[in-house]
């Protein structure tokens, strides 16, 4: 594990400068404390920050061929390296390490870009291939590992990490104004866009291919199975499959020289993974939690449970609101965009919980948008169910006067109009974006966007969905198969980035086995009637977990990480946040109309609506545009937040 960086000069002649490559480099220290290294030929240069975790001794990178001829800098794990080895030295391949990254400098040597077909694993990493002079990046299926780059005339910059390309001389930040809409309904961006303008993301499943002339090449190598035939087997034959296939990734994922541990949740995926792992070593390991002090929104006594159940070495720490809002800066810093959930911030603190003990740590990310697990997907089959019977019975004018009733009747609290509002009764069903993406998604919907944005930075109808919409569209099957397809594309890439991000932060490993391909495709063939019954879903994982788990962390009610932002945002912290957002520098920005946030603000006061989700996306903004554009130190932040 590490972080990689690096640079193309379109210009031959035109030399990379080693302490341009230096800068870069320092500002991903954290992603790999215990080693650096660099590679500089001409206009090329590649660089690195590592983090030792398999082949301490001689794992150091850049790492070259056996002429020299090609390098790599690389970012990850590779699964099946060993047994990938063995072939590739029947085949006359000569190794001078134990690395993974090896394996892949001589399987490109093989395959060329079509190296990333044998990988099974996390990776994001550059290859230098100077006898083509061309440089080839490419990212793992799923996007467990991130990785950026920038094009422009002059050269190809690239990074696991974007203040890194910012690093680069003549590189200043600027906001991708485009991306607003997008943001302001998801708090993140699903295609290859960031924040930044003229920064991208190689997305998922994909190589890029530059040469000398500025020509470059993307191509996909891997989509999730879609559309295909319909398996018929029986229930039996998928749970017994998946769980077999579930406890051979879990095993795999622990291919180690450094300790490893399990972040536990205490709900069913992170504990099945803690589970699996504990009857593969056959010994105790070690379990980290984290939580709050209001039990409400803690799920520290259930990782506890699990704890005692599989008799681990658990660990826990609990976030305060000063340290929540004190730590959002910094955390903002480490993810280079604003903070999609306020899960990120407990995240980092349970991250940094870990590295005090082990360098890995196992998670049960992925298991939800593979297997059903979340409650829109339900929601949304009934209310496509019984809507249309619904439109069909009452008159168009009697459907108006209910969906304004919850709308904006003050005879409901926030959380009956918000649990109503993900009805059909509250929603219209011609549209998917509302019944969906507005529905379960949106913290701004189209509509709240119109009222929100000055005139001149309105976007255009059906802006904000444009991305996610592309996926939906490409997508084949039921509907489910074609939700669980989109959300993989689009939701689950940024919780792997989250994942990501937060642990580098605290300078450890996170590793996924729910998102091992093999598994991820396995599941794609699962039918949906297997998936989810009534308003239940994970039913294939929670069957399997059967005498793995107690009975009470199979079949509780899901809380997906839940922070107590509603109460933090109903004290003096709502009135500090107010004040940064229409104060004269925020305003300044000319993004927003005042008038609405102040309206805003104050319906939230009342509680007449929960804009908990809205507020968060604009301090997160904010917080952005000063530490990012605007070069306000991070340091300078605590006192006016907390």
């Amino acid at each position: 594990m590490c972080g990689i960086c690096g640079a193309l000069n379109f210009h031959p002649r035109l030399s990379i400068d080693r302490h341009s490559l230096e800068a870069m480099n320092r500002q991903i220290v954290h992603r790999g404390p215990d080693d650096d290294g660099f590679y500089l030929d001409g206009n090329v240069g590649l660089a690195m920050r590592r983090l030792s975790i398999i082949d301490l001794r001689t794992g150091h990178q850049p790492l070259s061929n056996e002429d020299d001829s090609i390098w790599i800098v690389f970012n990850g794990e590779i699964y099946n390296h060993a047994d990938l080895r063995k072939g590739l030295e029947q085949k006359g391949h000569r190794y001078r390490t134990h690395s993974d990254t090896e394996t892949i400098i001589h399987l490109y040597e093989e395959y060329g870009r079509d190296c990333v077909k044998h990988l099974r694993g996390m990776f994001a990493f550059a290859i230098w291939d100077s006898n083509r002079r061309v440089l080839l990046i490419a990212r793992d299926r799923l996007g467990i590992k991130p990785l950026y780059y920038l094009h422009t005339k002059q050269h190809l910059l690239f990074s696991s990490e974007i203040k890194a390309l910012l690093a680069y001389p003549g590189i200043h930040p600027e906001f991708n104004r485009n991306s607003l809409p997008e943001y302001l309904a998801f708090g993140y961006l699903s295609g290859p866009e960031t924040m930044f303008a003229g920064i991208k993301k190689l997305p998922p499943g994909h190589v890029l291919e530059a040469d000398e002339s500025g020509q470059i090449d993307i191509q996909q190598y891997w989509d999730v199975p879609q559309g295909g035939q319909v398996e018929h087997h029986s229930r039996n034959y998928y749970v017994r499959n998946y769980q077999e296939m579930l406890r051979e990734a879990v095993g795999s994922h622990l291919m180690s020289d450094v300790p490893l541990g399990v972040f536990l949740s205490g709900g069913i995926d992170s504990s099945l993974v803690a589970a699996l792992m504990t009857r593969i070593r056959n010994e105790p390991i070690e379990t980290f939690s984290v939580g709050y002090d209001d039990e409400k929104y803690s799920e520290l006594p259930y990782a506890r449970m699990v704890a005692t159940h599989i008799r681990s070495l658990h660990h826990e720490v609990k976030v305060s609101r000063q340290d929540f809002f004190a730590y959002l800066p910094k955390l903002i810093w480490h993810e280079d965009e604003p903070l999609a959930w306020p899960s990120s911030v407990p995240l980092y603190f349970v991250a940094r919980l870990a590295s005090e003990r082990v360098k890995v740590v196992l998670t049960g990310e992925g298991s939800d948008e593979t297997l059903a697990g979340y409650m829109r997907y339900v929601w949304t089959i009934w209310n496509m169910r019984i809507g249309p019977t619904y439109r069909a019975i009452l008159p168009a004018s009697v459907r108006a006067y209910i969906c304004g009733e919850i709308s904006d009747t003050g005879r409901l609290k926030a959380t009956a109009r918000r649990r109503l509002e993900h009805t059909f009764l509250g929603r219209d069903l011609t549209s998917w974006e509302s019944l969906y993406f507005d529905n379960f998604y949106s913290a701004f919907a189209q509509t709240d966007q119109q009222d929100l944005l000055l005139d001149h930075v309105s976007p255009e109808k059906g802006s904000a969905y444009t991305n996610s919409m592309a996926f939906w569209e490409h997508s084949k099957g039921d509907l489910l198969e074609r939700m669980l397809y989109t959300d993989i594309k689009t939701y689950l890439v940024e919780l792997c980035m989250k994942q990501d991000q937060m642990s580098m932060a605290a300078s450890i490993e996170s590793r996924v086995p729910f998102l091992d391909h093999l598994l991820v495709e396995f599941a794609a063939r699962i039918p949906t009637r297997f998936k989810t019954r009534g308003f239940r879903g994970k039913l294939i994982l929670k069957e399997g977990a059967g005498g793995l788990l107690p009975d009470t962390i199979i079949h509780r009610k899901k809380m997906g990480f839940p922070t107590p932002m509603n109460n933090w945002l109903l004290g003096p912290q709502l009135n500090l946040i107010e004040e940064m957002l229409l104060d004269a520098r925020a305003t300044k920005r000319a993004l927003f109309n005042p008038e609405a946030l102040r309206r805003l603000f104050a319906e939230h006061r009342a509680r007449y609506r929960d804009h908990g989700d809205k507020i968060w996306r604009l301090l997160n903004l904010e917080l952005w545009h000063r530490i990012f554009v605007d070069g306000e130190a991070i340091v300078n932040f605590p006192k006016s937040l907390t």
